[in-house]
């Protein structure tokens, strides 16, 4: 395809050095589509030259203009408009240009760039199940992930999955306690969801038990130094309740005592940890198969959380870390404008800061990354400033190439969705759910798609799945965003279902023709609204490059959309199988295959799938 922007800037360049001997690269030359309401297809932005030059935006429009035609094959006319020249091509460009996207498979793919990138999201804790906000880095990390392979980098997909602690330990002593050997399989609860439920049964024992204790003599000598009110003593005990749990608690007690048999090797408790994780890694895998995600390579905390240590001694012997009088070690990041921050305690343990050092040097050494990619909340903005900066200080040989894909909550417009824990949205139940709407919409349009119930319930879920990744994928992921069920099914809005509909409208027609007559149309003048869809599919590799660039799918996901808006007025305005020539008819059934192919590629970078009838 014609890298014509290129030329127009290079050109452009040209004309700058002779006519006015001034030396302005190509780089600084901008050339954008040209805005609807003005004739034109390109247009190069003039204001920043006419000062230098002392010209008018009109001369120099007009000048440049003529120069373009008389030295490109492409530009036909142009008129200025203010500071901006704007350029029409010729019919034959917008023909060319089509046949290149109708013949090019990997239309919008690039090279290999010999460059490997590791994506890290999910990450999950082994004590409860997926949830929303898994959801939204899950998906964030998926797309960036297909998006960056897509653009010639070798992916690795990974997380880290936070297997041990004393949240675990409680999982397992309330089933210790209270499961009666239940199992998932005899349960028939999946699970996660069963180590999820068993999380929250210690919650409430630990509550009636913490209740209980207040109106202990213990209580009331700790509460009762000075005199407090109702409302007061409330408050007391909201904040009093970790140091209740770490010294005073029974089942605290047993919890930590758990923990301390877990780092000691107790075989028993080692064999029900590995038991319950067990329960709890099947249970990811279901989830992450109805998401249809993987990863490459998994990193457990309980492997990695003593990783670091070593690295801590070399940093004290080059100055990087000092020693506190208590034995501790910390870094003074104060003149990178952070605070200074622990990266061993006194007693020699690691924290998470020196786990997650340690992890980025195993992860190198694994795989010789030159990109890492952290797909984690904005609530750890901080903790990952702060980590680029030590891993940077170390002398890490791809300290400057670390990304936090920092993104917000996930909200819900009204009320709650079914959850297992509180205020959690689970996501199994939310991903049934919004395929069961999808289901029941289609039934109200009694507009059933495919031959057999197997069919049609496979495209119930391509529809309700597309809906949850899109309504999701949309958002720029630094954007706190609502999650509306309703709203991510409507078929008129802005949706994933509502650009599925536009491929399978496309699909419909490509199947009533037969062969496509490619060379049957080079003669044929555009329509303005052809022009505009050719346009429209031309963009399609630099929307992947700049999403790659920016690590946001965000502004993938709003391309594809205008370009199904596009599709379906450009279908109600012209008829394409009854064009009013053959000429028109190869065009635009070349025209439709084009932006189905984008269609379909592009949700596939999202983690979307197309389905073939709807």
């Amino acid at each position: 395809m014609k890298d014509h922007i290129n030329i127009i800037k290079k050109k452009a360049s040209e004309f700058f050095t002779r006519e006015y001997n001034q030396s302005i690269e190509p780089a600084d030359i901008t050339v954008n589509p040209t805005k609807r309401e003005f004739e034109g297809d390109f247009t190069v932005v003039l204001f920043p030259f006419l000062k230098a030059l002392k010209l008018r935006p009109f001369e120099l429009g007009s000048a440049l203009g003529d120069f373009l035609v008389e030295n490109t094959d492409f530009v036909i006319s142009h008129n200025t408009v203010h500071g901006f020249l704007n350029l029409s091509y010729s019919n034959k460009f917008f023909t060319e240009i089509s046949h290149y996207v109708y013949g090019n498979t990997q239309f919008g793919k690039k090279e290999p760039n010999n460059q490997k990138v590791m994506v890290e999201f999910s990450s999950p804790n082994t004590n409860k199940p997926l949830h929303l906000g898994h959801i939204r880095n899950i998906l964030l990390g998926w797309s960036i992930s297909k998006i960056l392979e897509t653009s010639g980098y070798d992916v690795i997909r990974t997380q880290i999955v936070n297997d041990r602690g004393i949240a675990v330990c409680k999982s397992m002593l309330a089933w210790s306690k209270f499961g009666n050997g239940i199992t998932p399989s005899s349960s028939g609860i999946k699970g996660d969801h069963l180590v999820g439920d068993f999380y929250v049964l210690f919650d409430q024992k630990f509550s009636v038990e913490y209740k209980e204790w207040q109106q202990s003599l213990e209580a009331k000598n700790i509460y009762s130094k000075e005199k407090r009110s109702d409302e007061e003593l409330e408050i007391f005990f909201k904040r009093y309740k970790n140091d209740y749990f770490n010294k005073h608690s029974q089942l605290g007690k047993e919890a930590r005592e758990l923990l301390m048999k877990w780092e000691e090797g107790d075989a028993a408790t080692k064999s029900l940890w590995v038991k319950m994780n067990g329960w709890v890694y099947d249970g990811f895998d279901l989830t992450y198969k109805k998401l249809k995600v993987y990863f490459d390579k998994l990193y457990y905390e309980s492997d990695t959380y003593l990783l670091g240590r070593s690295t801590v001694e070399y940093g004290l012997k080059k100055g990087i870390f000092y020693k506190e009088s208590d034995g501790s070690v910390w870094i003074d990041l104060t003149d990178a404008g952070h605070d200074k921050k622990i990266v061993l305690r006194a007693d020699g343990t690691s924290v998470y800061m020196t786990q997650d050092i340690g992890t980025a040097m195993v992860r190198y050494k694994d795989f010789g990354i030159d990109k890492m990619i952290y797909v984690v909340a904005d609530e750890q903005d901080y903790h990952f400033q702060v980590l680029f900066e030590i891993l940077k200080r170390l002398g890490e040989p791809y300290a400057d190439h670390l990304h936090h894909l920092s993104y917000g909550m996930v909200d819900l417009p009204h009320g709650r969705m079914k959850s297992r824990e509180g205020n959690v949205v689970d996501a199994d139940d939310l991903i049934d759910e919004i395929v069961s709407a999808a289901k029941n919409a289609a039934l109200e349009r009694e507009n059933l798609p495919g031959e057999t119930e197997e069919e049609q319930q496979e495209v119930f879920r391509k529809i309700g799945i597309a809906a949850l990744k899109y309504h999701i994928i949309k958002v720029a992921p630094q954007k706190r965003m609502v999650f509306n069920p309703e709203e991510s099914l409507d078929m008129q809005g802005q949706t994933g279902p509502y650009i599925q509909n536009a491929y399978v409208r496309i699909q419909s027609i490509l199947r009533k023709t037969g062969e496509i007559d490619k060379g049957a149309f080079d003669d044929y003048e555009l329509q303005d609204e052809e022009k505009a869809l050719v346009k429209l599919t031309m963009e399609f590799p630099s929307v992947i490059e700049h999403a790659a660039q920016q690590y946001d799918p965000s502004g993938l996901a709003n391309y594809l959309y205008g370009m199904a808006k596009s599709f379906h007025k450009f279908y109600h305005e012209f008829r394409i199988l009854g064009a009013e020539s053959i000429e028109a008819k190869n065009f635009r059934l070349i025209l439709i295959k084009n932006i189905a192919k984008i269609l379909r590629n592009g949700m596939e970078l999202l983690g979307i799938e197309m389905p073939e009838r709807m």
